[in-house]
């Protein structure tokens, strides 16, 4: 028997970071997101030797370690580890024999929440191999754990919710990590508009998405007013641009979504750099009208909205970075797992 799943990573439209504690806990946090078809890919094989292969495709790692109950984290793959141990600790309190093997479309790094996807992706082929009784609140939820109270790692919670439950959707953040997930059903031809004026530029460089998030997290422990400012304001953003996409109004998008990386950029130290602050206006000189950085900021991808048929000029001005333009498409599902 095999066992696959995938789950896809995100656009995060607007809200960014708030959704990161203590900001969530204390003022309660908004974002706007859509799942691309980019994905994060998991398989399963069992084994019957009490032994345990990882194998990251995209990241040229492959380990064999012992089947445990509990494996030790060492910077090895700890993603996938971190996943296994609860697995084991929460559901089957016995070491399994398996070799898991993983792909990711997009690299660390690029602000599409490929390391959420990937967990809940693991998470997914577990749940369709062990048949465990978690539904995609409990799927989203438990990633979120792994991620940030078992492996210690700094970020918000829209990237699991996002990678499980799929398409487009209108997330709230409050205190306790109460998520609520509301889907948008938005007219076929608003979303294929979107998408042709959304261009998605890889700027072919990573960042330590922590040390960013790590800073805006710290600005609110201090009572930094600029920074939680503009976090309100960042938030402020997803719900105009629910209303602007859900009535068509997309000539609002491009505005809507500058004015939020205006926001954003106070957020907290080291979300933008002179070669994100160049592109960006290498952009909006070309015809773009708006962009921000996908992810917590300081490099990966960057959305451009290119209105007018704008989106040609803006591409050929953009060549001389030397990153790229990824093709993409908006998609409906989330989580998917099947057996063969």
């Amino acid at each position: 028997m095999i066992i696959r799943s995938k789950a896809p990573l995100r656009l995060g439209l607007a809200g960014g970071g708030s959704d990161v504690s203590p900001y969530s806990d204390i003022y309660g946090g908004a974002i706007l997101n859509a799942t691309i078809n980019m994905y994060a890919y998991a398989t399963i094989k069992p084994r019957f030797n009490e032994k345990i292969i990882f194998h990251s495709i995209d990241r040229n790692q492959i380990i064999e370690v012992d089947a445990k109950k509990t494996l030790p984290l060492n910077n090895e793959l700890d993603l996938l580890k971190g996943v296994y141990n609860r697995i084991i600790k929460d559901f089957i309190k016995h070491p399994l024999s398996f070799e898991l093997t993983t792909f990711v479309d997009a690299p660390p790094g690029s602000g599409l929440g490929s390391s959420s996807t990937l967990v809940v992706s693991v998470i997914g082929a577990f749940v369709e191999w062990l048949k465990l009784p978690l539904g995609d609140y409990d799927i989203a939820h438990l990633a979120y754990e792994i991620e940030r109270i078992d492996l210690g790692m700094a970020g918000g919670k829209q990237d699991q919710y996002a990678a499980t439950f799929g398409g487009v959707n209108f997330m709230e953040f409050y205190d306790n990590d109460k998520v609520v997930v509301n889907p948008l059903r938005i007219n076929e031809k608003y979303l294929d508009e979107l998408s042709y004026n959304l261009i998605l530029y890889n700027t072919e460089t990573s960042r330590l998405s922590s040390e960013i998030i790590e800073a805006q997290m710290e600005n609110v422990k201090q009572s930094n007013e600029k920074s939680i400012e503009a976090m309100h304001k960042v938030k402020e953003q997803s719900a105009l641009m629910k209303e602007a996409i859900l009535k068509g109004n997309l000539n609002d998008v491009g505005k809507l979504i500058d004015a939020g990386w205006q926001h954003k950029k106070k957020m907290a130290k080291g979300i933008t750099n002179e070669l994100i602050d160049k592109i960006y206006e290498t952009a909006i000189n070309a015809g773009a009208n708006g962009g921000k950085v996908t992810g917590a900021g300081g490099g990966g991808f960057i959305t451009f909205y290119c209105p007018n048929n704008t989106r040609y000029k803006v591409i050929d001005a953009l060549k001389k970075f030397g990153g790229s333009i990824k093709n993409y498409e908006f998609t409906t599902k989330g989580l998917t797992a099947w057996s063969i």
